[in-house]
């Protein structure tokens, strides 16, 4: 494996083609079954998607809460999917990613999720899904190349609650973000202003916080809205 190459997603870039889909599914020990997959941002309102690939946490949720020990994690730090003779398809895994990642393959009754494809990054190739990316959402290799013809700033610290996890695969966000917060509490409206439930501010990412309003009156009285709050 190239030790001085990484891998970055940078999903304002993705056009929904579903290249990796498809190129994902290919890769040998895959057998057919992708394992990345794209997410519509805000389908009501948008066509926009973004690529989930594994992040490969540097201390994976999904292995230490695997009662079946069935998660590994390789010296370079790529967290495996579920080993087919040990995973019991318990789901625990599932619940507990802060990323969301692994998908419970009923069919199969085991965990699936990206590997890095780790038949091919293990000996020098790149990852399937990154090869045939024709936007440059996904991206395999040096992080000079990044640095030099990016303008986005590479990523790969999240804030959870008050929990920090760094990842293995940067994600390319504004430059002046360090850390991202990728709870779903960050986009409550208490989390503002000293958890006031009606505040119309939202900590959130940068982005999707200036564009997001909360409406008072209807926080304030559901019963005036069709749909409940």
């Amino acid at each position: 494996m190239e030790t001085n190459y990484e891998f970055f997603v940078d999903q304002s870039r993705c056009i929904g083609c579903q290249a990796c889909v498809q190129a994902c599914g290919e890769c040998g020990t895959h057998r057919g079954t992708p394992m990345i997959h794209l997410e519509f941002v805000d389908r009501s309102a948008s066509v926009q998607t973004a690529p989930v690939v594994c992040m490969h946490c540097e201390d994976p949720t999904c292995a230490k809460v695997c009662p079946a020990d069935a998660i590994k994690q390789d010296d370079n730090g790529v967290v495996m999917s579920a080993a087919k003779p040990r995973c019991v398809a318990c789901s625990n895994c599932v619940m507990a990613c802060p990323f969301g990642v692994p998908k419970m393959k009923v069919e199969f009754e085991l965990m699936m999720k990206c590997d890095m494809c780790y038949d091919r990054t293990s000996v020098g190739k790149k990852p399937m899904c990154a090869t045939v990316c024709p936007s440059g959402a996904l991206y395999y290799g040096p992080r000079e190349y990044i640095e030099k013809h990016r303008t986005e700033q590479p990523i790969n610290e999240f804030d959870f609650g008050g929990q920090k996890v760094k990842t293995k695969v940067n994600l390319m966000t504004a430059p002046e973000v360090k850390s991202f917060p990728f709870d779903v509490a960050d986009f409550l409206p208490w989390e503002a202003q000293e958890r006031d439930p009606l505040s119309l501010a939202r900590a959130g990412v940068p982005d999707a916080a200036d564009n997001a309003i909360w409406n008072e009156d209807v926080i304030a009285h559901p019963e005036s809205e069709g749909t409940p709050v």
